[in-house]
């Protein structure tokens, strides 16, 4: 095997890894998040100096020397190192698809390098999102970009992956003209998904996910006190330490009625699009209907748990590997519309 035979062979074998690896950090940030070990390390890259957790009696006296704001509790800081480590070996995984996509390039010029190495730079952008996370005390904005980027990551991983190992068809005049008709209609759902899942990373760090206690009023109204200027101020500034939130309860209100909107439209859009793929689709836009149908009954059945049984932490978790879930079915829907044979 030459060696740009080798490297197009690493290229296929290291993306359905890294996909899958990127949908576990996806969850284990979730996981971070909700167990409040965001702060967990109040440095960067290393937990107090360390590479790992303070355990030693020399290490727990230069945590509590250097960071007397901030003494070490073990899970916390667990939880959030643990969280680094894969994201590590997962930008690792990343550049190595880089370099083999550039490696294979060398005697296929079809070969995609383009989106491998926007990933890269993509990987870059979202390690030092972790460190602003930590540095700039859980700000709202950073971290829902954080979460927008490992979405983001995971998205393009799975693209490149179905790229990789479907059959696809050769030239737009290949693809069905059924499958045609459903691209801006898919690419309109995306987006729309995207957007609900910027909205629910924004509730989440601003701490408004039970703002709204009960279903389907808020706070025993149809429509409660809700400061929405206050609740979607973007920056406010720096040195503002943002763990347990700091907006008083109109503000949340406001947030949590927004998600709520936004997971009306992203509903409908949903089951009207999937109603037609079922209705008029070729059999694999009809499973691509399918898939997303499902994730968004999923999503949804979660969404109402985390109302009912007021926030318990493995669904709240939960919810974040469902709108992976909704994400990639959704590119999955994508690529078959737009590159499906006819």
């Amino acid at each position: 095997m030459t060696d740009t035979n080798r490297s197009a062979a690493w290229y296929r074998r290291l993306l359905p890894l890294s996909t899958a690896l990127a949908f576990g950090v996806v969850v284990l940030g979730a996981w971070v998040r909700l167990t409040d070990a965001g702060l967990g390390c109040p440095d960067w890259p290393g937990c107090y100096g360390t590479l790992t957790v303070p355990q030693t009696e020399t290490e727990l006296a230069f945590a509590t020397e250097t960071y007397p704001e901030r003494p070490v509790e073990t899970q916390k800081a667990w939880n959030e190192m643990i969280h680094r480590y894969f994201a590590g070996t997962l930008g690792l995984l990343v550049f190595g698809i880089t370099v083999a996509a550039w490696r294979a390039r060398r005697r296929d010029a079809s070969h995609p390098v383009a989106l491998p190495t926007a990933l890269a730079v993509l990987i870059t952008f979202q390690a030092l999102l972790g460190m602003w996370t930590v540095t700039l005390l859980l700000k709202p904005v950073i971290v829902m970009m954080h979460l927008l980027g490992g979405m983001s990551t995971l998205g393009l991983l799975f693209w490149l992956t179905l790229k990789a190992w479907r059959d696809r068809a050769p030239s737009p005049a290949a693809v069905s003209e059924t499958a045609r008709r459903f691209v801006p209609w898919a690419t309109l759902a995306l987006v729309v998904v995207f957007g609900q899942i910027a909205l629910g990373g924004w509730t989440s760090t601003n701490y408004a996910a039970l703002a709204c206690p009960e279903l389907p009023t808020c706070q025993g109204e149809w429509w409660p006190e809700a400061d929405f200027g206050e609740g979607f101020v973007l920056w406010r500034g720096i040195g503002v330490d943002y763990e347990g939130g700091v907006l008083d309860g109109p503000a949340r209100a406001a947030i949590h009625l927004t998600h709520r909107i936004g997971a009306i439209v992203v509903t409908l859009v949903l089951v009207i699009l999937s109603i037609a793929l079922l209705a008029r689709g070729d059999s694999r836009l009809r499973v691509a209907g399918g898939a997303v149908l499902a994730a968004l009954a999923l999503q949804i059945a979660i969404g109402v748990g985390i109302i009912e049984w007021s926030l318990p932490l493995w669904l709240a978790t939960a919810h974040n590997a469902g709108g992976a879930l909704l994400l990639l079915a959704l590119l999955y829907l994508n690529y078959e519309s737009r590159y499906a044979r006819g």
